[in-house]
């Protein structure tokens, strides 16, 4: 790293990575410092989705509905190999009701009482007109009515379901967006540091000087600091830069779980539940499904956050009042667990608290910008936002991102199969499903990966399941992986797939060599 930066960023998640790309793009030396991994905590952890948030338009959050949906397909324009299409499956049923518990739904208690514990048809509806309304997309087709009597999307639905809404958003590869901003950001010339903490940063004249420990130690200064340090934020702001700042956190756990595959179709569904709230089923990883998530107080950022016994079993539940077959926990292969970092604005409870989010400058000298909330699909117009507030502290060039594709999302939406097609005809030694998991995480550099292998072995060792060495060696030197962890839950999922002999394999390869980054 060098001595000096214009800014420096503390956390590694997709803020701090998406604000790193944007302002090395914008002519700025940047430095940034992870204390674990890339995305190692909320932003591998989420529900995997670019969407509006259909529900927080109960919330009245209009605002953040449209930016999201708008930036939707944006995001998906210019990351087509880990980002694409999805539609979703909002069953209806006349017997639903729920405990009324949001903005709208207690104003329709009390203007129509007769509605009182219901969402209408007619209600979601106009909803679903609002959601498309506010979108304006030209990428992604509009709501329908939709029957699941004799239909692929009704076969795994309990009978006494007969129709359904479809509408659309898209899906992303969290993980992989974090590293691929962080991968442009260090191909526009910013320092990326994993395994380093930053232990303190203290005000001299009008420069930070700035602590590191860990894989890159020693003292460097910046003139600005932005802090993104997600569920550690507040800890940044109270024991890291020692600011007065008022703003707060409120952390918020989303659990998931992961069944084999429940059903044929690529459709998701979007389930709506007694409490009010509403969880997703989507077809995950070719084999599997993803079912969450919760919301859940979260008191402490250093504790792991895990599903609990009784989120399983409240996601079970959930998804059981749904699908013929009855999911036990023996159906459950894997679950994950993150803790969104909202901003703290004395909401009454977790799922009401706002996913909007809150940038805060601390100018008393040196200055620092401090992040508060967000969510994955506003990430882009989140670090546009942070550019205007640095730009009253630093000399910056104007935005660039809009149009500006992530390294290998250089071809057009919907071409993923032409990409299989083509990798395939230059290695045709690819399985298909191994062409489409390495398109899907490449896109058009899946061909550097590979290099020049005429055969597989020319990958060098095969740790199981399409893993090789060569594409370790990449993610080692091209992406900040450190651990056998960073390759399977991270890089890729194949932590759902490899073996524990398997994992001790790539553990003592990875072990034995150095990143050449």
């Amino acid at each position: 790293m060098r001595q000096t930066y214009d800014l420096f960023i503390i956390g590694g998640g997709i803020n701090g990575c998406g604000i790193a790309r944007d302002a090395a793009g914008r002519g700025l030396s940047v430095g940034l410092a992870e204390m674990g991994d890339l995305a190692g905590a909320t932003s591998s952890s989420s529900t995997k989705l670019f969407h509006g948030g259909l529900r927080y338009l109960e919330y009245w959050e209009v605002r953040l509905v449209r930016e999201a949906l708008r930036e939707r397909d944006i995001l998906i324009r210019n990351m087509p190999h880990i980002s694409w299409p999805l539609r979703f499956v909002l069953p209806l049923s006349p017997d639903m009701r729920f405990e009324g518990g949001t903005p709208t739904s207690k104003l329709i208690g009390t203007t129509m009482p007769w509605l009182r514990g219901r969402r209408p048809d007619w209600l979601i509806r106009a909803g679903l007109f609002m959601y498309d309304s506010l979108a304006k997309s030209k990428l992604l087709p509009g709501t329908k009515t939709i029957s699941l009597v004799d239909t692929p999307e009704g076969a795994p639905l309990e009978d006494r379901f007969r129709k359904a809404f479809e509408y659309s958003d898209g899906w992303v590869e969290d993980s992989r967006l974090v590293v691929l901003n962080a991968r442009d950001a260090a191909n526009r010339g910013a320092d990326i540091a994993v395994g380093t903490k930053v232990v303190s940063a203290e005000r001299d004249g009008d420069e930070w000087l700035v602590t590191l420990s860990g894989e890159r130690e020693g003292q460097i200064r910046a003139k600005m600091l932005v802090n993104a340090a997600g569920p550690w934020v507040g800890d940044v702001i109270a024991g890291v830069v020692r600011s007065n700042a008022k703003e707060g956190v409120r952390l918020v756990r989303g659990s998931h779980i992961v069944t084999k595959r429940l059903y044929d179709h690529d459709k998701c569904y979007f389930f709506q539940g007694a409490d009010g709230r509403i969880i997703f089923a989507i077809p995950y990883e070719y084999d599997y499904t993803l079912i969450g998530t919760t919301d859940a107080e979260h008191h402490d950022a250093d504790e792991k956050p895990v599903c609990t016994p009784e989120e399983r079993a409240y996601l079970l539940d959930f998804a059981n009042g749904y699908f013929k077959r009855d999911l036990t926990d023996a159906d459950v292969v894997w679950t994950y667990s993150g803790v969104r970092p909202l901003y703290d604005d004395g909401a009454t409870s977790a799922t009401a608290a706002t996913r909007d989010y809150v940038l805060k400058v601390d100018s008393g000298g040196a200055p620092v910008l401090n992040i508060f909330g967000g969510k994955i699909t506003t990430f882009r117009k989140l670090a546009n936002a942070a550019m205007d507030k640095i730009g009253d502290h630093l000399t910056i060039t104007g935005p660039w991102t809009h149009d500006a594709p992530l390294p290998g999302g250089d071809f057009a939406v919907g071409g993923q199969g032409a990409q299989v097609m083509a990798l395939q005809a230059a290695y045709p030694f690819l399985t298909d499903h191994w062409a489409v998991r390495l398109v899907r995480a490449y896109g058009t550099q899946a061909a550097d990966v590979l290099g020049t292998a005429k055969d597989a072995a020319d990958l060098g060792h095969d740790f199981g399941h399409t893993l090789t060495e060569a594409e370790v060696i990449w993610q080692m030197d091209r992406e900040w992986a450190r651990t056998a962890q960073d390759v399977l839950w991270r890089r890729t999922k194949l932590g759902l797939r490899l073996s524990a002999a398997q994992v001790t394999t790539l553990e003592a390869f990875m072990a034995g060599r150095s990143p050449q980054d």
